[in-house]
């Protein structure tokens, strides 16, 4: 446990930190899962879910959650599926 005034500070941020990445990572990975779904069942609205999938993607790589080119590589994956599907 921090003695210092700023460590104990540190450690309290570090884990609010952490736990808001954990949250937009899961919801992140929600999303993913969805539109993967939408896609796998030939649902009306796959459009609609992997546009709300790139869109995630792309925030979590804005905020740094993700990097950019693990984003590009998440996002053609979606589109190849879109894609092979149509």
């Amino acid at each position: 446990m921090p003695n210092i005034k700023s460590a104990k500070k540190r450690a309290k941020t570090a884990a609010a930190r952490t736990l808001a990445n954990k949250m937009a990572s899961t919801e992140l990975k929600t999303e993913i899962k969805k539109a993967v779904a939408a896609i796998d069942a030939k649902d009306e609205k796959k459009d609609e879910a992997v546009k709300t999938a790139v869109k995630k993607i792309d925030q979590a790589a804005a905020r740094g959650t993700l990097h950019k080119n693990t984003a590009a590589r998440k996002k053609s994956a979606l589109m190849r599926k879109l894609n092979a599907d149509a």
